[in-house]
């Protein structure tokens, strides 16, 4: 029986056609000596009756057998739903099936755990899920994400391509250069003692790309990277990877936006408006206490120092004559904070070097007569203080003032993990609404482009060394490094930082001074890792700049999914491994033999087989 329609195609239009249904046996209900079967494929599900004055007994009786999850083939004719029985929760709610003939196709055992009920669903253990993955992609929900997953992929290729850009694949089999995220390598077997690396990125290849004439490249490229994992992280990855020749960041800015706009219509049907507010990278830490500002709320951060330079609490006025800052955030709403939610707030303070956190609750004392400022710091208060709290913070009954005193970048994040913590508290109490469909993007621009490792005594690139400094800021690279900014950008949505990029350096004199005297990498360790992109330069490199998108993360953001291993067909777990095909594994002696590889740990030791039953 050859499929003829998909289970979410019929309508009252077929009514009266035969048709045939191929798919898994979503539910079974047997109502009236009547069989109803709901058939599911990948589109949708239909309901079939199957009635038993219109079959012989065996086959109605086999009907009857079906379980969950069996593949079936089912023909019959399409007629109305009786009156009142009518489904709206699927497309197919007013039609039926009354099954002529069926075909099992394959019977299905018990499932480990149900994929017909997203509530039951949802509570199952990841690592079960993980485990019978190819049972979790049936669940409508996750068979909604790979399709959102493929119809992004297929809007970008088809807006890049508008855009003039080719589509070129770099190669996974690359060389060591570890300057970033720790590597995942791979012996050669024809010359023992060398290694591939898995690639971080396309960034050298893609750069050489446009010195090669290319202009515009661009990729859905596989990334790798050895790291300790979390919701948003992978060992492996894929990045919307994009490169351009003769231009600068505002052709960056136009482009990313013309396909994010691109995307979200296409995923979601939702017009996102442009140009993207931009702010610098300082005043996102100012206001927000964090490089990828969720702005779909307020609490924003507030500066006090100079208010409490000649402060009599020690704790402000030390950090101020240390050259620190003293920053306040108004957590509305939230003056009833629990002991527990205190202490959370405060062991936060404390992961950033702080000794603890101060606080003031505003609440009504304990008669309700008068509304009081509770905390042991307000006695080194004096009303000038006060008022310069009240008018920069607009303080209320009910309110939670939360400090933050210490150097300028520390105390900024401090207060922007307890902002988002703030959130998270308040809308779970039903204090802060946002809607789902709020989309906030904005360009974060104007980073330094270098950070200073104070164990190492040595610069590093914040973003990476191939990114170009600001042309006016070049004459600072030897004298004052830390004024230097980059032409760095990253575009963030809701907090999340969809993906970052800059302006190449495309000069090889200025590119070996950034390697050898500022990140203070050996010259003939540059000319190893990096001497063809510096020899690839001489011929002739435009200026050239791009930026990745991660790939996974946009999807989870679409999908409203918290991890993107929701979003990803086969994932690793937060361990790196593959539980449904228990990998990564041991190998066989002789492949590590024909690598020149000798293990210093001890592999496992296989399991004994079992006893074998005695034979009747």
């Amino acid at each position: 029986m050859k499929r003829t329609h998909h289970c979410n195609e019929l309508r009252p239009a077929h009514i009266g056609q035969t048709v045939t249904l191929s798919g898994w046996v979503h539910s079974r209900r047997d109502l009236g000596g009547l069989i109803f079967i709901d058939i599911r494929d990948r589109e949708g599900r239909t309901q079939t009756v199957f009635d038993p004055s219109d079959w012989a007994k065996e086959l109605f009786e086999q009907a009857a057998t079906l379980r969950s999850e069996c593949v079936v083939s089912i023909t019959g004719k399409v007629r109305q739903r009786p009156v009142g029985t009518n489904n709206t929760k699927i497309p197919t709610g007013e039609v039926e099936v009354m099954a002529q003939s069926f075909e099992v196709l394959n019977m299905a055992e018990v499932l480990p755990f149900p994929v017909d009920d997203p509530e039951v669903a949802n509570k199952v253990n990841e690592e079960l899920r993980l485990q019978y993955r190819y049972l979790d992609l049936r669940r409508p929900e996750m068979a909604r994400n790979l399709r959102t997953r493929s119809k992004v992929a297929i809007a970008a290729r088809s807006f890049m391509d508008e855009q003039g850009f080719l589509e070129v694949e770099t190669p996974t089999l690359f060389k060591s250069t570890p300057e970033g995220a720790r590597e995942f390598l791979v012996p050669n077997r024809r010359e023992p003692g060398t290694f591939y690396a898995l690639p971080q990125s396309p960034q050298q290849f893609k750069q050489i790309l446009m010195v090669a004439g290319v202009e515009k490249y661009f990729q859905l490229a596989r990334c790798y990277r050895d790291e300790d994992l979390r919701a948003d992280r992978q060992p492996e990855f894929t990045q919307l990877d994009i490169e351009m020749s003769f231009v600068e960041r505002e052709d960056i800015y136009a482009l990313i936006e013309g396909l994010i706009k691109r995307v979200w219509k296409t995923a979601l049907n939702v017009d996102v408006p442009t140009p993207f507010k931009r702010i610098s990278f300082e005043e996102a830490l100012n206001r927000y206490g964090i490089d990828k500002p969720d702005t779909r709320f307020g609490m924003e951060l507030v500066d006090f120092t100079e208010e409490f330079k000649a402060s009599t609490f020690k704790v402000f006025s030390g950090a101020i004559a240390n050259g620190g800052v003293v920053k306040a955030m108004n957590a509305k709403g939230m003056a009833g904070a629990t002991q527990g939610q205190i202490e959370t707030m405060t062991e936060y303070a404390k992961s950033f070097g702080a000794k603890g956190l101060a606080y003031i609750k505003v609440e009504k004392n304990a008669d309700g007569a008068a509304v009081e400022w509770k905390s042991p710091i307000v006695k080194f208060f004096n009303d000038a203080e006060k008022q310069a709290l009240i008018a920069k913070l607009k303080i209320e009954e009910g309110d939670l003032i939360l400090f933050a005193a210490d150097q300028w970048l520390t105390a900024c994040e401090i207060l922007g993990k307890i902002r988002l913590y703030c959130a998270d508290v308040l809308k779970t109490q039903g204090k802060l609404t946002i809607p789902a469909d709020q989309f906030n993007f904005l360009w974060v621009i104007e980073f330094p482009l270098l950070g200073f490792d104070r164990e190492q005594n040595r610069w590093y690139s914040s973003h990476h060394p191939f990114t170009a400094p600001v042309t006016d800021d070049i004459p600072l690279l030897k004298s004052d490094p830390k004024k230097v900014r980059g032409q760095h950008y990253d575009i963030v949505v809701n907090g999340v930082e969809l993906g970052g990029g800059s302006i190449r350096i495309h000069q090889p004199d200025v590119q070996k001074t950034i390697f050898e005297e500022l990140l203070q990498i050996p010259p003939d360790l540059v000319k190893a890792r990096f001497g063809y992109m510096l020899e690839a330069f001489k011929y002739g490199a435009p200026p050239h700049g791009g930026i990745a998108l991660g790939f996974d993360r946009l999807i989870a953001i679409l999908c409203n999914t918290p991890s993107i291993r929701d979003v990803i067909a086969f994932p690793k777990t937060a361990k790196g491994t593959c539980l449904m095909t228990d990998s990564p594994s041991t190998v066989e002696p002789k492949q590590l033999r024909d690598l020149h590889i000798e293990l210093k740990v001890k592999q496992p030791v296989a399991a004994p087989a079992p006893p074998s039953a005695p034979k009747a």
